[in-house]
């Protein structure tokens, strides 16, 4: 679009250039062929001087050979400005070749099917610049244009500012409007199918619609992929469209069957029993009893209350019949990148999907599907953006008036944040991950494995899904900042704890409070007297 605004605006200048070349060499013909004034011209001999004819003739010839070497002078312009012209020309030339999809749009108007099928043509090149059919090498995590996810009621959005919430209705009218038109088309294409059959089709409606992630890449346009639900149990539509700066364009109509896709979800672990029970029973209702496909893998480091977990582990799979688990331990220091490697590579049975977990982690059925929907064998792995909670001693005042922690999930401002700058809970099927070369086994404790892992996707040409998902939750626990850390890593420590334990507004409150609370005692004081 912006070369051929560009072609647009060097027209006129072309023309304009053209124009004052012609008038340059105009002026110069006229002004070597004018006669000079009387007082400029030269003094010509007397006719009946005894050498007034020689002197005539030679002044003549003189005058003739001025002549010549300006005619052969402006010659030589005339071809110079002719070449030029043919070199814009050129040009202008290469420049139509390079875009006949939309410079023939705009100024070929005598033939209307020939500028239909331009325009058509450039709609689908956008579609292939963009990143839909398959991912695009990035060079840092920064390059990535995240997704943001919506249902029929909700947008869950990265970019809040101060006044958007991470969770909320599509306030603007623009917005409403582009996501049921979206869903609309969707819904019609799923009931009009283009192959023709006799069999009776049901009618999709927009109950139907599970979810969609969308995003738009300020160059190319803005991609929508659709999940509504399947013909059975466990099966699913999806449908992706574009819109490349003009009309809605249908991509694809594929039938995607999840009945059979296994997930292995893989939780390094050392110590942290009280946690892990606090895990297990979300793993046992959504996992277990909700989604049923699921195996568990449990990386183990030391021996220090692993007993303890090996139990909460053997207990659960007792009471709920549930012998899709493995355990594995390791006498080593802790090292979440060597766990997650070591749970992925032990796996032993066909290609599988990978969700790489931590037991500080709330997971529901409807992420699990999630997790399924957006990885596909050598083309797609999901970075899902969790909400992270803030300290429920904060947002709700005191330990006895803290709600359970089913109704503590709730995605608002006041509730947590947009875990957006972390890249640790991910699906990928466990062949991408083997093939990528796994975790960086150098480096030990928590932290910076996960980024190194995301960087080697970004440089393949995978497709990495990253959107904020409402089913994935990191649960508030305290952080520590030990004093062996160096003032400035302390530093840093305590600002990442500050921004883990409330909101901006709340920690305002915080800051105030003896200024809030005077204030309150005041106007007791004030309204006894009255």
């Amino acid at each position: 679009m912006m070369l051929r605004r560009g072609f647009l605006v060097f027209l006129p200048r072309l023309a304009g250039l053209l124009v004052v070349a012609c008038c340059s060499v105009s002026i110069v013909y006229m002004l070597a062929c004018t006669p000079k004034g009387d007082d400029e011209q030269l003094a010509l001999p007397r006719a009946h001087s005894p050498t007034g004819k020689e002197e005539y003739e030679a002044v003549l010839q003189e005058r003739e050979e001025q002549h010549r070497d300006y005619i052969v002078s402006l010659k030589k312009q005339i071809t110079q400005l002719k070449a030029e012209l043919q070199g814009r020309n050129e040009q202008l030339k290469n420049m139509q070749e390079q875009l006949p999809d939309s410079l023939d749009v705009h100024l070929d108007h005598s033939n209307p099917a020939k500028v239909q099928a331009n325009l058509l043509a450039f709609l689908r090149s956008q579609i292939a610049k963009a990143e839909v059919h398959g991912g695009f090498k990035l060079s840092t995590e920064y390059a990535v244009v995240p997704f943001e996810s919506f249902t029929l009621q909700k947008v869950y959005q990265l970019e809040t500012g101060l006044t958007r919430h991470p969770e909320e209705k599509p306030v603007r009218r623009d917005k409403r409007d582009e996501l049921t038109e979206v869903i609309e088309l969707a819904l019609g294409s799923l009931n009009h199918p283009e192959a023709d059959s006799n069999t009776r089709q049901r009618v999709f409606t927009a109950s139907d619609f599970v979810e969609g992630i969308y995003r738009t890449e300020k160059d190319k346009g803005t991609l929508y992929e659709l999940t509504f639900k399947g013909d059975a149990k466990h099966q699913f539509k999806k449908m992706v469209l574009f819109r490349p700066f003009g009309p809605v364009m249908k991509v694809k109509n594929e039938n995607v069957n999840m009945a059979d896709t296994l997930i292995n979800i893989i939780v390094p672990l050392a110590k942290r029993a009280s946690k892990f029970r606090q895990f297990m029973q979300n793993f046992r209702e959504m996992g277990i009893q909700q989604d049923g496909r699921i195996h568990l893998t449990v990386v183990y480091f030391g021996k220090e209350q692993m007993n303890e977990v090996k139990s909460i582990l053997e207990n659960t799979s007792k009471s709920a019949n549930f012998k899709n688990f493995t355990f594995i331990q390791l006498n080593e220091e802790f090292s979440r990148g060597k766990g997650l490697d070591v749970g992925a590579r032990v796996w032993k049975g066909n290609n599988v999907v990978l969700f790489f977990c931590d037991v500080d982690i709330y997971f529901t059925a409807e992420f699990l599907n999630s997790c399924r929907l957006n990885t596909q064998p050598g083309k797609k792995v999901f970075y899902p953006v969790l909400f992270s909670q803030y300290n429920p001693s904060i947002i709700y005042g005191h330990h006895d008036s803290i709600p359970p922690l089913e109704q503590q999930l709730i995605i608002k401002k006041e509730t947590g944040f947009w875990r957006d700058f972390g890249f640790g809970m991910t699906c990928q099927y466990r062949s991408d991950f083997i093939n990528i070369g796994g975790f960086d086994l150098d480096i030990k404790g928590w932290g910076g494995e996960d980024v190194h892992l995301y960087r080697k996707y970004l440089h393949s040409n995978l497709i990495v899904i990253r959107t904020p998902v409402r089913g994935l939750f990191h649960l508030w626990h305290e952080k520590r900042c030990p004093d062996e850390l160096t003032p400035e890593q302390y530093k840093m420590c305590m600002q990442s704890k500050a921004m883990n334990e409330a909101s901006h507004g709340q920690l305002g409150m915080l800051v105030f409070r003896q200024e809030i609370e005077t204030h309150l005692h005041r106007q007791k004081l004030s309204s006894k007297k009255t």
